[in-house]
């Protein structure tokens, strides 16, 4: 270092210097030639690195860090298919709101259009799925280029960026101004747009609240809970927002969803889209109040009664301010209960079921047993991750890991590598279908590796269960959604440095499961599953 306001060094000792001045405190990489610069940064100040055996799961392992800790996550991913392999990953971060920072190789621009190895110009392909994107034309501009990339990564409503950094310029040594200290904007909303927000809430005689993952995300976990117990109103939740009250608060519902989307006359949605889970925002002759961090997020397809737009800590404060009149919600509170009871009840008996084959419900009545308060479970499928969502209620805030609404597979092992590092005592639990297990099964063996212990449990019903039904249905027949049948996940976990069983009886799950948490390295329980057991509310045509 040349001064207090100057660095010197190669173009990956500029670019790690920025990026622990933003909060990265980790890399996710495979490996390639046109990023050793980084490694070798990383490398001599003992900056954590992590590989795996292909570049989405660097994305997605990137994705859970910043998803869990509210901070940027880094993948590094060498030029050309190191980059596209790394698009889905890029795209469900950007889908997500994840303030993931994917930094590229690039061939070298003094020689550029001459058919360097995997030259190929990445912007355009990555332009559309993120915040910011762009190449550095020098060394000196890398803290700088990294600043940036990471305020708007970080900006609400978050998303990835992306930087490429051509040969000649991550391997020239060069001096640069350091990075500032972050300056992330804050979203002011409208207080005009909150008022009328919270008159309706008030005023509503049967409101709801659904919130989602940016009420996570935005750290605004209390501020929610202090609005609702202020305004006196029921809680559901769907991705990270989950968890958010604990099961046993009184202003928690999950099960009785229906019932209340079909009574309500105020819907208030914070913190995630108006999308195909959430019927595109149409609930009849609800009214709707849409609650997003940032003006990008309102919904175009529909006009809710109120739409604040700001950080949520603030919004949801101003809420729990309001002093005008309010309606007692105590009838509508304890006629949701009433269903809310009698779903549970339900649903214990089938999470109870003595079937051969197994039911999915049996499996997650399992794992309620065994699975920790603070566990962290990892939704990576269609139809046998549905019924996660269904029966497995997180009983802490940023515990729940899924693909979100772009339902990309193979999120599984780079969600479970992130979550992993992020959490070396707790339980990680990747729940996963025997169809998604052939996107990213292959990283258990970075897992090994690494010494990153999770649990693996595999619904093995030997078919595309979201597409074999609903096919059948329609046509009478199906194609392209068979599997091999009992097919031995476990074999290939333990060919891969892990350990794992298969499970045919339900009554084997528990012992099953106990092992598979005390085992110390990646473990995989295969349950063989009943294919005929398809979750009823779930298609991937919605």
């Amino acid at each position: 270092m040349t001064s207090p306001e100057r660095i010197e060094g190669h173009g990956g000792e500029l670019a790690l210097a920025a990026l622990r001045a933003y909060g990265v405190k980790e890399m996710f990489t495979l490996s390639g030639g046109h990023v050793f610069p980084l490694y070798d940064a990383a490398h001599k100040t003992g900056f954590p690195l992590y590989d795996v055996r292909h570049e989405q799961s660097a994305v997605f392992a990137a994705e859970a860090v910043a998803k869990l800790q509210r901070r940027p996550g880094l993948a590094v991913l060498t030029a050309g298919p190191g980059v596209t392999n790394g698009v889905s990953g890029l795209t469900s971060a950007y889908f997500n709101g994840s303030p993931v920072l994917v930094i590229g190789g690039r061939a070298p621009a003094f020689r550029w259009g001459a058919g360097s190895l995997q030259e190929i110009d990445h912007l355009p392909l990555v332009a559309p799925v993120t915040k910011y994107a762009a190449t550095v034309g020098a060394g000196e501009e890398i803290p700088g280029a990294v600043a940036a990339a990471l305020t708007a990564a970080l900006t609400a409503h978050r998303g990835p960026a992306f930087l490429d950094l051509p040969l000649e310029v991550i391997f020239s040594a060069t001096d640069a101004d350091a990075p500032a200290a972050p300056d992330v904007p804050l979203v002011e909303p409208d207080p005009d747009e909150v008022a009328r927000a919270a008159q309706l809430i008030a005023s509503a005689e049967r409101p709801l609240i659904i919130a989602g993952s940016d009420v996570y995300a935005g750290d605004a976990v209390a501020a929610l809970r202090e609005a609702a117990e202020t305004l006196h109103v029921p809680v559901f939740t769907n991705g990270m927002g989950r968890g958010a009250l604990p099961p046993e608060h009184d202003l928690a519902f999950a099960k009785s969803r229906r019932t209340a989307l079909k009574g309500a006359d105020v819907i208030v949605v914070i913190g995630t889209p108006l999308d195909f889970r959430l019927s595109f925002g149409d609930f009849g002759g609800a009214q709707v109040v849409h609650i997003v961090d940032a003006p990008t997020q309102r919904a175009t397809h529909v006009t809710p009664a109120a739409s604040p737009a700001g950080d949520l800590r603030l919004i949801l404060s101003a809420l729990a301010d309001y002093e005008g009149v309010r309606e007692d919600h105590a009838g509508w509170i304890a006629t949701l209960r009433t269903a809310e009871d009698a779903a549970k009840a339900r649903d214990a008996e089938e999470m109870a079921a003595e079937t051969d084959p197994i039911r999915p419900a049996r499996v997650y009545g399992e794992l309620r047993k065994v699975l920790a308060r603070d566990a962290v479970t990892i939704g990576d499928g269609g139809d046998f991750v549905s019924y996660a969502g269904k029966y497995l209620e997180p009983a802490e805030p940023g515990t729940w890991l899924d693909p979100g609404p772009y339902g990309c597979l193979g999120t599984g092992m780079g969600y479970a590598m992130g979550a992993r590092v992020t959490y070396p005592d707790r339980q990680v639990c990747v729940l996963m279908g025997d169809g998604a297990a052939g996107f990213s099964l292959m990283d258990v063996e970075s897992l090994a590796r690494q010494r990153l212990p999770v649990v693996i449990v595999v619904g093995n019903n030997g078919i595309w269960g979201l597409e074999k039904h609903p096919m059948r249905a329609m046509y009478g027949y199906d194609v392209a959604a068979d599997l091999q049948p009992e097919l031995r996940y476990d074999d290939v976990v333990k060919a891969l440095g892990g350990a794992g069983e298969t499970v045919a009886k339900a009554s084997e799950l528990g012992g099953a499961l106990t092992r598979a948490f005390d085992a110390g390295v990646p473990y995989l329980v295969n349950v063989l599953t009943d294919p005929a057991d398809a979750y009823p509310r779930s298609s991937n045509l919605a």
